[in-house]
């Protein structure tokens, strides 16, 4: 028998002693229990359609941009590296990241913010809730049971924030948010492995776009400092090989100060094992420097690109997409498809089955959808 967690730390995530799963099945072979989580997501549909979801820039507006689904194998790709360096189990952190996204709305950040409007009256809408609705609930590949039955330290992993309300009606799921707990620490890493990825590639996309240039960076130190590094290195270095030089620096960069410090935090608090990393404060972080100046750079970012007024343009558009399909079919379910409709009256039920149904969109079929609904020239 494979003895797949022989290399990990004791205060790693165990395969052979994970919390298991909501529905019992037999051992999984040849592959660990996380390996089997990480299958059956590449597996699912939600995963798919992550390729047709907006990372920035909408999915019709290029085809170098960034998507949910390439930003998802970023982050898998970085939070393989840190956990190999802190001996964290790296299939779990693998699942995570792949997962962690697979409940966010079409067009991104608004999507999620105007569908929560929507919701307000029916329970809210919080993407990670969603995330795990996906996988416990939605996904339809198995005869036993609903959704894809992952282990509980992936659900853990994907359930990054959580109101307490939601947190009462999740059970052992829920309770590190009542408790203030914290989740394993491939769960902490996956987090801060996804802000390396898109702080990062962030950048990359908004040059490529034209609404950042290079002479705009040079306002945030972080992203200076690590450019002349690149300038001295390499001399008359220009263009995309030079941004592509300068973004790899800082990524190392951050990576390395993640591993230095989070190694150090692990080694004070010495916790026996999982059990004892859950009791003990976070200790994946970066340096009080480096936040410092991730922090600087997302407030760059936020003010320069994510609220440039061409992104603007995107986000007031697609806000009506979503706010006008919500109402459509709240007001006429019987637009929906049958699978989504419910039995009339239970108006609660409907709103969520709608939420579903628009949060499982992708940008085009959103698009195509409202096209539908309100165009007479889709008759």
């Amino acid at each position: 028998m494979i003895d797949f967690d022989a290399h990990l730390a004791p205060y790693a995530a165990h395969s052979s002693r994970s919390r298991g799963r909501r529905y019992q099945e037999s051992a999984p072979g040849s592959r660990s229990e996380y390996q089997r989580d990480r299958d059956r997501i590449i597996h699912s549909t939600a995963f798919r359609r992550l390729e047709y979801k907006t990372q920035v820039f909408l999915n019709h507006e290029g085809d170098l941009f960034r998507t949910r689904l390439t930003h998802s194998i970023e982050v898998a790709q970085i939070g393989r590296t840190l956990a190999r360096s802190l001996r964290l189990n790296e299939d779990l952190v693998e699942a995570t990241a792949l997962a962690h996204d697979l409940g966010h709305t079409p067009f991104g950040h608004v999507g999620q913010d105007v569908l929560n409007e929507c919701m307000k009256d029916y329970g809210g809408f919080e993407h990670n809730l969603q995330s795990l609705r996906v996988v416990d609930e939605l996904e339809e590949h198995y005869g036993a049971f609903d959704g894809l039955n992952l282990t509980f330290e992936t659900r853990e992993g994907i359930l990054k924030h959580c109101s307490l309300a939601n947190a009462r009606v999740l059970g052992e799921l829920g309770q590190r948010f009542i408790d203030r707990a914290q989740p394993s620490l491939e769960a902490q890493l996956t987090n801060l492995a996804d802000e390396i990825a898109y702080n990062n590639h962030d950048i990359d996309d908004g040059l490529r776009s034209g609404l950042l240039t290079m002479a705009q960076m040079e306002d945030v130190e972080f992203f200076a400092r690590h450019r002349h590094e690149v300038r001295a290195q390499y001399p008359g270095l220009q263009g995309r090989r030079e941004l592509y030089e300068t973004i790899r620096l800082m990524i190392t960069t951050m990576t390395a100060d993640l591993v230095e410090t989070s190694a150090r935090l692990i080694a004070d608090a010495a916790p026996a094992d999982i059990d004892a990393v859950r009791k003990a404060p976070p200790l994946i972080r970066f340096s009080d420097k480096l936040r410092a100046e991730t922090t600087e750079l997302k407030k760059f970012l936020y003010a320069n690109l994510y609220r440039h007024f061409q992104v603007n343009r995107t986000r007031v558009k697609a806000s009506r997409i979503v706010r006008e399909l919500f109402g459509a079919f709240m007001a006429d379910p019987v637009l929906l498809p049958p699978d989504y409709q419910v039995q009339a009256g239970d108006t609660l039920k409907q709103a969520r089955k709608i939420a579903d149904y628009i949060a499982g969109m992708t940008d085009r079929y959103a698009i195509r959808e409202h096209k539908r609904i309100y165009s007479m020239d889709e008759l």
